[in-house]
């Protein structure tokens, strides 16, 4: 079994992907975080903003808006409750518009699609400034 060096740690992961959702999902789990899925935009700011997360995954592209949008929403809530809350993105696009956008948009790491889940890990622990240990 993996070590869980997710433990206490709250992730909201954003993908409307069902299939892709799930494996995301069951690897953070496994890894001991608490895991909250949002298929859209809209569920995920409801969800971000109840359970107040340490970190968010969102993909890019969503059915009723992108993930630049839900970043500016954390980033916001950030300044209200005075916490800082790690965003990252995925994308399967990776064109040279997609990838201005989302490095100047302020995420904490982009994740290319496909990612492995190595480097899934090591992206939310250096944001999360977590030891990762031996996986």
């Amino acid at each position: 079994m993996a070590r869980e060096v997710l433990t206490d740690v709250t992730i909201v992961v954003v993908e409307d992907n069902q299939d892709f959702l799930f494996l995301v999902s069951e690897f953070l789990f496994r890894h001991g975080a608490r895991v909250a899925e949002c298929a859209t935009l809209s569920v995920a700011i409801d969800c971000i903003t109840r359970t107040l997360p340490d970190l968010v995954l969102t993909d890019i592209t969503l059915p009723d808006g992108d993930g630049i949008q839900l970043l500016r929403t954390v980033q916001s809530l950030n300044l209200h409750s005075g916490t800082t809350t790690p965003v990252l993105a995925m994308s399967a696009r990776c064109d040279i518009i997609m990838g201005s956008r989302v490095a100047n948009a302020g995420f904490s790491a982009w994740l290319r699609k496909p990612f492995t889940p190595a480097q899934l890990l090591e992206a939310i622990t250096t944001a999360l400034r977590l030891d990762q240990g031996s996986t």
